[in-house]
């Protein structure tokens, strides 16, 4: 290889490890890597293209589109399945051909907005175990075919980048978690233990404000009466605390109703396990009572952190449960199941957070089927 493309190359690979390991803005990173493609290959469009679940790729980045004034922007683009960088993000193996628009490999699914190129190359993008899509480069029709050497560079350029890219997200999910769980051991230590000890504490103040046998004079009364209020007014002070700290986006507005709370939690669950869980929510739950919501809302957060920490599971279903009245809660995950001897405590705090809503919480686990939580508590009657 030239030593200078060699150089430009590593220069390239280093500036994309240093933005996307630094917590730079994912669409910023892929722009990065597509620009940088396009100018090691000479090519005159690069794509960045992610895999869909049904094969098809989705152009997530473009460099260099054209500038004609009819040219549509690539991005958002969807290519078919069969296509052949489709093939590429599947198989892992390169293409190349001299005119993407004749070439009877590529030629039946080229789109309408890439049919002005000739000269196309392919790489995968990503790695073996976690095949992101394909990084793919275009020239304008009648430019010199992409040379051998040119496309090894692009297939060794696209791996280092997918590379970079699956260990920042991996990087990016375990710091989430990290703050997940602290946020939620906050919480549970506001709610459980201070607001605990200032309800105790209201209301020994309230009985002793009571005694039969003990007149206090007005202006202790009204200093007694005022500390209880001031009591409850830091009570529902701290709630308010616990309820913004489960919220998983501290920037974003509290959810509206329990549905929202759940998809909120489900999407965060599914940034960290790689892959979205199912919800599915029969009954309205719009209107379900706060402390019952806030209960199952820390409920499911609690069940989904154990599937996410422990499960190994590649299927996770969430499924939200109301009717006139009970309120049902059920995580079934495909993992390995609970392994003896390990810490129960996660499945200890859904035990409790149910006896405190008058409810029950059952676990079903096994190495074979993985597992199943089912949380259910009573409901006031309907009105």
């Amino acid at each position: 290889m030239d030593p200078t493309l060699a150089a430009r190359t590593l220069g390239a690979s280093t500036e994309i490890a240093t933005a996307a390991l630094s917590g730079d803005d994912p669409d910023a990173v892929l722009r990065l890597v597509v620009r940088s493609a396009a100018e090691l290959a000479e090519a005159d469009l690069g794509l960045v293209m992610a895999r869909a679940p049904d094969g098809s790729l989705t152009v997530e980045a473009a460099h260099g589109a054209p500038t004609v004034p009819d040219a549509v922007d690539p991005v958002g683009l969807v290519l078919s399945a069969r296509s052949a960088a489709a093939r590429v993000a599947r198989s892992g193996v390169p293409v190349v051909v001299e005119d993407v628009v004749s070439d009877p490999r590529t030629a039946p699914w080229v789109p309408r907005e890439l049919r002005r190129y000739g000269p196309f190359a392919a790489a995968p993008f990503g790695t073996r175990e976690r095949r992101l899509g394909a990084l793919t480069v275009y020239r304008r029709r009648g430019a010199e075919a992409f040379e051998p050497v040119t496309v090894d560079v692009l297939t060794a350029f696209a791996a280092q980048a997918g590379l970079v890219l699956v260990l920042a997200e991996g990087t990016a999910a375990r710091e989430r978690l990290t703050l997940y769980e602290e946020r939620e051991r906050i919480a549970r230590d506001l709610h459980d233990v201070i607001v605990q000890r200032l309800y105790a504490a209201g209301m020994q103040l309230d009985l002793l404000a009571r005694r039969p046998d003990r007149k206090l004079a007005r202006r202790d009364a009204t200093r007694l009466a005022d500390a209880i209020d001031q009591l409850d007014a830091t009570i529902a002070d701290v709630r308010a605390v616990v309820r913004a700290l489960r919220n998983p986006d501290p920037g974003a507005a509290a959810p509206t109703d329990l549905g929202e709370s759940a998809r909120v939690e489900v999407a965060t669950a599914g940034e960290l396990l790689g892959f979205p869980p199912s919800l599915e929510i029969a009954g309205d739950v719009h209107d379900v009572p706060v402390a019952v919501a806030d209960h199952t809302r820390a409920a499911l957060r609690e069940a989904l952190s154990n599937v996410v920490r422990h499960s190994g599971a590649h299927t996770v279903s969430v499924h939200l449960r109301r009717n006139a009245d009970r309120l049902e809660l059920t995580v079934a995950d495909d993992g390995c199941g609970i392994p003896q001897g390990v810490t129960r405590r996660g499945l200890k705090h859904l035990e409790e957070r149910a006896e405190q809503a008058g409810g029950r919480c059952e676990v079903r686990s096994s190495p074979r089927t993985g597992t199943t939580v089912t949380w259910r508590v009573p409901l006031p009657a309907l009105s």
